[in-house]
């Protein structure tokens, strides 16, 4: 870095959000740098499920998923689960998921929701074309699956909430299933196929490339440690883990599960918590997957990619600090070789990421209540890919002192400050 560079924009993190931000910022001439203490998306970004979701407007705390939540939080491999030693820690995030399910909150949620994707919808491809990758966008759609009729029924409501919000999905059996992905397990009595759906031919290229689009256009990189971001008059100050601070005019905090230590130097104590997500990558050529399957019952997906056959999903509210698991990554292979008979399940790579989570589903976007010059973008759980261009553009927006695209209030730092 040159001695005396001067930048408009400081981005704490390198994730696809961070990068994306950075990139739409250095497309309208400004002078961006981006610290993170790794690289570029090598944390949720790296082995994500690679989903364009617009269609997932449904919060995971819903009056559904509560019904659910006790049975599946005592099965430790379930698709919800806490490990029981985290259970004291994590009491008051639940306290807050359980109030988001009331009806009031899961509708405003959902509202919420619906806005930021219809705005993501509208910049994702754009932001991604501009940065020379519309070749890894699919447009295949996705599958929704279910083993018996209990099973389509429970997931009745949720598509009835998708219909009325104008998302387009074909409910198919019989020959329509098998037509859209062959070689399924005949306990799969029914589907819902939603054709709008996409996915990229792979996450951590795709964010990699957005990053790189960004710097060509005169971003910079710094792999750092951030320790901490203070209002400095009417400007913004990150001081680094080594002592060294740097101003600039805004400071944009898009560092994932780690925000949240961040935010709270500054005065906002938000309740962001970690989905630790799992996956194993399998070989090209292990199975003949059409399009990205979401198996609702068992809470995982299985997405076809360039690099291979990625099988992961599932919630396990675990923090940062706990090592990883991998026995969930093996259940979510054993089933899926049941579904799908004939998969090979040999050379697969097994992968764990933090996703960070906030207990209404919503992310943080907006100044923080320090400063505005000090602004947030975090807290997409596992839509983060999905939402990074529409988080871009309302960030490029208050940066700018433009109106924002959408109404930011449902998203506002503050909004935790009582739990009712």
């Amino acid at each position: 870095m040159s001695e005396g560079a001067s930048f408009d924009v400081i981005v704490i993190g390198a994730g696809v959000v961070g990068l994306s931000t950075a990139f739409s910022l250095a497309e309208v001439g400004k002078r961006v740098l981006i610290f993170d203490r790794k690289g570029m998306a090598l944390e949720a970004s790296f082995g994500n499920a690679g989903a364009l979701a617009f269609s997932d407007i449904l919060p995971l705390a819903s009056p559904r998923i509560m019904r659910q939540a006790l049975k599946w939080l005592v099965d430790p491999l379930g698709p919800l689960s806490v490990p029981p030693l985290y259970f004291p820690r994590i009491a008051p995030w639940l306290l807050r998921f359980w109030r988001a399910s009331w009806r009031d909150r899961y509708e405003a949620s959902i509202l919420a929701q619906v806005a930021l994707m219809e705005l993501a919808r509208d910049e994702s491809e754009a932001l991604i074309g501009r940065a020379g990758l519309s070749h890894a966008i699919r447009s295949d759609g996705v599958l929704h699956l279910y083993e018996n009729e209990a099973q389509r029924a429970a997931a009745q409501p949720g598509w009835l909430v998708r219909e009325r919000h104008g998302i387009a999905f074909e409910p198919v059996a019989g020959a329509r299933l098998a037509e859209l992905q062959p070689g399924l397990s005949q306990q799969f009595v029914a589907g819902c196929f939603v054709p709008g759906w996409k996915t990229v031919s792979d996450p951590h290229e795709v964010a990699v490339g957005i990053g790189k689009a960004a710097l060509e256009r005169g971003a910079m990189l710094r792999i750092v440690e951030v320790a901490g971001v203070e209002r400095a008059g009417v400007r913004a100050r990150v001081v680094l883990s080594d002592g060294e601070t740097l101003e600039a005019s805004h400071v944009v905090i898009a560092a994932g599960a780690w925000s949240h230590h961040i935010s709270r130097q500054l005065g906002d104590v938000i309740p962001l918590e970690t989905e630790r997500g799992y996956n194993t990558t399998l070989p090209p050529g292990a199975f003949d997957i059409r399009r990205q399957l979401v198996f609702d019952a068992h809470g995982f997906v299985v997405t076809p990619l360039s690099t291979g056959l990625r099988i992961g999903g599932a919630v396990e509210l675990g923090g940062l600090k706990a090592g990883p698991n991998f026995r969930r990554s093996s259940i979510m292979l054993e089933k899926t070789k049941h579904f799908l008979p004939g998969l090979k399940t040999e050379g697969g790579l097994q992968w764990m990421g933090f996703r960070p989570s906030l207990p209404d589903s919503l992310p943080v976007i907006g100044p923080s209540t320090r400063s505005p010059r000090i602004l947030y973008a975090f807290g997409h759980g596992h839509l983060g890919l999905t939402q990074s261009a529409a988080t871009a553009r309302l960030v490029r927006d208050l940066v700018l002192g433009q109106p924002a695209a959408i109404d930011l209030a449902p998203f506002r730092a503050d909004r935790f400050r009582t739990w009712m």
